[in-house]
């Protein structure tokens, strides 16, 4: 069972590690699509696992783009668990449109909040086009391909070794 998670943590850290080389133009160029495998993973294998992908997807994007933000990308790491933590919740409990809407306008408008405080204003408004598109556009990948990996884990050797 634990190799398995392992395994699967592994592959969906890996897509992670790819969709952070992809980047969004962005006043802060670790906008990228590093969310989407998270989602994909709080959806087919748990909250946690989600949670997990999407802290460690937001650290490699980072590093790729060379900190930026220093150690403010822990706490957006942490941001972004809990946020695909939620999205993985709501989805599990079939409140798809929901998930989606509140993970876009969370990652969009709340998270960055903090920058507000720590930088300025200008700050938070340049980068809330480039996070709104960046969200958009992993969520509606992670919701074209959910169902279709979906079959792949409703196998019984997978189903019953995976959930969080």
């Amino acid at each position: 069972m634990k190799s398995r998670m392992l395994s699967l943590l592994a592959l969906f850290s890996a897509l992670s590690t790819v969709g952070a080389a992809i980047k969004i133009p962005a006043i802060v160029g670790s906008v990228a699509f590093d969310v989407f495998p998270a989602l994909l993973a709080a959806a087919l294998l748990g909250s946690g696992a989600g949670a997990l992908v999407g802290a460690l997807g937001h650290l490699l994007s980072a590093l790729i783009s060379g900190f930026p933000l220093g150690p403010m990308h822990v706490f957006i790491a942490i941001e972004m668990a809990l946020l695909v933590f939620l999205f993985g919740v709501l989805y599990q409990k079939n409140k798809k449109g929901t998930a989606s809407v509140l993970f876009i306008l969370a990652n969009t408008f709340a998270a960055p909040l903090p920058f507000i405080i720590l930088m300025n204003k200008a700050f938070y408004v340049a980068l809330v086009p480039s996070l709104f598109i960046g969200s958009l556009i992993n969520t509606v990948i992670a919701l074209v391909a959910i169902p279709r990996l979906k079959a792949l884990f409703k196998q019984d050797f997978i189903n019953k070794d995976v959930k969080l």
